[in-house]
């Protein structure tokens, strides 16, 4: 299994590009299966999670051609896949499949839009907590889905296909907001998503939808209104940016100190975390190539933050500020409201010597001087990053453990550190 080992003190600079967002390509590839026609979609990152769904939308019959860089391409653009639901062969999605992954069970969705059955496995639980299925079904119910629970497998039926209807979701809900989105769009009639999500991959989704012919009004905000059509067809669409990975590279940068430019971010898809960093002490400067992320010589002031939905501080980048807190000057307090169960990287942490305890929901971390490299292991995809940040900034050497972790998210992780001056290598076997 490969680790990665790191020598932390060294400064970041250079550039890093920024990947297309592991979480608008997986809904987006999965909308594929709402039409016959070919779906274009460039700058999909080259992640495990990605590859993962490939051989599941595979199963279901589609036809999925990648290519690579092309001349006059910039490094580390994303590839481009042309992918192709003319022939649904099989509307069952196995338990081997869905259960390594828990987006796939989205594809629910758009095989009962358009194929009005479906059997797809429950996802079984999950590092970060349980994350349950319930207000999916809940919103299929109310587009006049049948669904029943057999063997650990969700069957479900449209008869006469779906039928419009107001979803008011009790809680927002990415994983819903997708799943109801993509319903909706075949539905006779109209449908209103109240509570909706504001993410900006719901936005991406929602704009590529539209492409492809579906009339969707109000994304990004809390009510989101589907006009349903009879047929979408393909459509291009390139995936946005993503600010996940952009905030955490912007947090290495602020806890190693340099100069580092995040090619192709946007500002206003992290603004929370960008505000949080500036007040950590290191400078951030929109322009027209990205963002770019400063901290010179001045150290790293302590914070307050509590995780919200967007535009709120991303629970995805929870943990990778808890690693920069780590080593503020002073007492810093971090709130996790999403999801339970995240704050699994903190005993590892402690293995770097950073002084972190829990109250609740609420993780204190006292700052100190200096880390010190350690044996660590990742225990979730974001949870592995922050290991990463501490490393970086580290006296002496860490190996990080279980890397598939970070293979899910993060593409070239070693490459886009090692050019900025990272002592960085990937260990295989």
């Amino acid at each position: 299994m490969d680790r990665i080992r790191i020598v932390g003190g060294n400064k970041l600079n250079g550039t890093i590009p920024i990947s297309g967002a592991k979480n608008a390509a997986l809904p987006l590839m999965i909308a594929s299966l709402l039409t016959d026609e070919t779906l274009i979609l460039d700058n999909v990152p080259r992640l495990a999670d990605v590859a993962q769904l490939q051989r599941i939308l595979g199963n279901h019959g589609l036809d999925i051609m990648s290519k690579g860089k092309r001349p006059g391409d910039h490094e580390y653009q994303g590839q481009t896949l042309h992918i192709s639901a003319a022939n649904i062969i099989d509307t069952t999605a196995p338990y081997e499949l869905v259960s390594k992954m828990r987006a796939s069970f989205w594809v629910i969705a758009p095989l009962l839009a358009r194929m009005h059955v479906a059997k797809v496995s429950l996802p079984g639980g999950c590092a970060i907590g349980t994350r349950p299925v319930d207000l999916l079904i809940m919103a299929l119910e109310k587009l006049g889905a049948e669904l029943q629970i057999d063997g650990g497998y969700v069957i479900a039926k449209a008869p006469g296909g779906l039928t419009g209807a107001e979803i008011d979701f009790p809680k927002v809900t990415v994983s819903g907001t997708h799943v109801a989105l993509m319903a909706a769009t075949l539905a006779k009639g109209t449908t209103v998503i109240t509570n909706a999500a504001c993410e900006p991959e719901i936005v991406d989704v929602a704009d590529c939808l539209n492409k492809m012919g579906a009339k969707i009004s109000g994304a990004g905000t809390p009510r989101i209104e589907i006009e349903g059509v009879k047929k979408l067809h393909g459509a291009r669409h390139t995936v946005l940016p993503d600010r996940i990975e952009a905030g955490t590279y912007a947090m290495a940068v602020a806890m190693t100190g340099g100069d580092v430019q995040l090619a192709g971010a946007r500002p206003e898809l992290l603004q929370s975390a960008l505000d949080v960093l500036t007040e950590a002490g290191a400078t951030i400067t929109p322009n027209n190539e990205g963002i770019r992320v400063t901290r010179n010589g001045a150290g790293i002031s302590p914070v307050k933050v509590t995780t919200a939905p967007f535009p709120g501080f991303p629970t995805d980048l929870q943990a990778q500020l808890m690693a920069l807190m780590a080593c503020a000057k002073g007492s810093s307090h971090i709130t996790e409201t999403i999801f339970e169960n995240r704050f699994m990287h903190v005993q590892e942490l402690a293995r770097f010597g950073a002084r972190i305890s829990l109250d609740g929901e609420t993780a204190i971390i006292e700052g100190i001087a200096k880390l010190r490299g350690a044996p660590v292991m990742a225990t979730d995809l974001r949870a592995s990053v922050s290991l990463v940040i501490a490393a970086l900034a580290a006296e002496g050497e860490t190996t990080v453990n279980r890397v598939y972790h970070l293979d899910r998210g993060f593409e070239r992780l070693e490459e886009k550190l090692s050019a900025c001056g990272a002592t960085i290598e990937r260990i295989s076997g």
